[in-house]
């Protein structure tokens, strides 16, 4: 049970240190859509998610109402589309109508992003799949709401480096399509190691083939509810500083716990998972690079930055995991920069470069996330960054994703502004040295020996 004192401390976290429950994410399964007739396809998905998603974003509203807890988005995954729309699409102009199709059911339901538009090429790619990857610039151009991803790795079967190069020239190319808005389309795509089934947070979110037809999954945030906590303990021993950030996760959690039920028991539709991270916001106070500051650091980027956050990371899934019977996502840390004005900080002061950040993600909850680059760099360079951070997540078995934003007309040191939860970020630098002739071999870079195990 509850007592009036975690009541108490969880209004003081609410209205003061930036507690909120960032997202709830109905995954919706699209597969009893499945037509090869395309205008049959794309009428049976809007009646699909229209049907099951139909209360979704009253019952987060309630609530909010009565609980008084902030719940920021309200959000539907749907099954990789690549999977959907195989029968039915035979050329990226036809997947980009279900792209539409997902756009127009998010706005008629009223969540703010929908996610799915994705495909699952670790290995290879079908024609589907390759048709609905050469499809994204355009839909994520003529679309608001919706959200891409592709899955280009595993532990498992290695990675393809073939999807890795196409990966490269679909983010410039996106970059190009929403150049009118600063590259804007880039923010809505990621391209995943080891990408999870049940994730919340997008854009990486769909709804993996493994899943219920539809579940409830609950991502909650309190960065500034741990800077707040560690303020307590500065100058202490490190063994103190792991208790009390697990014992801040667990309170966080324990929201996020009530807020799922409650949506679960509202809607009749199963509880998946709480997903755990610490995900930032613009917000003053509700950034992680001053948690890494406050444990001890000038800024994030310092010598001894790597160590911290894998420390909190450890530390918030320790706490995390004892305040909820499911959890799973992605459950960490963020690091994105434009979404964390201590980031933001950091890289204008020189501290944060994006190799120190590709060295953060070997033990972060996800990889290099909202950097904003020179929108002239070449697609191989882009693909390049995508293979080191697949390489981190295939061989240290954990989810890695890079989403970077070439800005088209913009350099180094110009700042580019996304709005919103999106935040701004400063263009960072990037190692202009070739890496073409790698990238332009064909085939996988296989699994590590690892992933034998059975």
């Amino acid at each position: 049970m509850i007592n009036i004192w975690e009541v108490n401390e969880t209004n003081k976290m609410i209205e003061q240190e930036n507690l909120d429950v960032r997202t709830i994410t109905l995954g919706i399964s699209l597969l009893d859509c499945i037509d090869s007739d395309l205008q049959k396809l794309n009428d049976k998905i809007y009646q699909k998610i229209t049907t099951t998603a139909k209360k979704l974003v009253e019952t987060g509203e309630e609530i909010e109402r009565n609980y008084c807890i902030p719940i920021v988005n309200k959000r539907i995954s749907v099954t990789p589309v690549a999977l959907v729309g195989q029968s039915a699409c035979k050329s990226p102009e036809d997947f980009v109508t279900i792209a539409k199709t997902l756009d127009r059911a998010a706005k008629t339901v009223g969540v703010n992003f929908i996610g799915g538009y994705s495909a699952l090429v670790s290995k290879g790619m079908t024609a589907g799949d390759e048709h609905l990857i050469r499809s994204i610039p355009q839909a994520l151009a003529e679309t608001e709401r919706v959200c891409s991803s592709v899955n280009v790795g595993s532990t498992k079967t290695g990675i393809d480096m073939d999807a890795v190069k196409l990966m490269g020239e679909i983010i410039l190319k996106t970059a190009e399509y929403t150049k009118d808005n600063d590259s804007l389309g880039c923010a809505k795509l990621v391209v995943f190691c080891n990408a999870p089934d049940d994730n919340p947070f997008m854009a990486g979110a769909f709804h993996g083939v493994t899943e219920a037809d539809a579940i409830i999954n609950v991502g909650v945030s309190g960065p500034g509810v741990v800077k707040k906590a560690l303020e307590q303990v500065r100058g202490k021993s490190f063994e103190a500083l792991c208790e009390t950030i697990k014992k801040t996760a667990f309170k966080i959690t324990r929201v996020g716990q009530l807020v799922a039920q409650e949506a679960s028991r509202r809607m009749g539709i199963p509880f998946g998972i709480i997903d755990l991270s610490l995900a930032p916001t613009p917000a003053i106070g509700d950034s992680v690079a001053e948690i890494l500051e406050e444990i001890g650091l000038e800024y994030a980027g310092a010598p001894g930055t790597t160590a911290a956050l894998a420390l909190l990371n450890d530390q918030v899934k320790k706490g995390g995991i004892m305040a909820s019977s499911y959890v799973g996502g992605l459950s960490g840390a963020f690091i994105p920069v434009s979404e964390d004005q201590g980031m933001i900080d950091a890289v204008e002061a020189g501290a944060l470069t994006l190799e120190k950040l590709e060295a953060m993600t070997c033990v972060c909850s996800v990889g290099l996330d909202m950097i904003a680059i020179p929108g002239d760099v070449p697609a191989s360079t882009v693909s390049g960054i995508i293979a080191d951070e697949m390489a981190i997540g295939m061989i240290n078995q954990k989810t890695t994703a890079v989403r970077l934003i070439p800005v088209i007309g913009k350099g180094i040191g110009e700042t580019v502004e996304f709005g919103g939860l999106l935040g701004h970020a400063p263009v960072m630098q990037v190692n202009r040295h070739g890496c073409e002739a790698f990238i332009n071999r064909k085939g996988r870079i296989p699994a590590p020996v690892h992933s034998f195990k059975n």
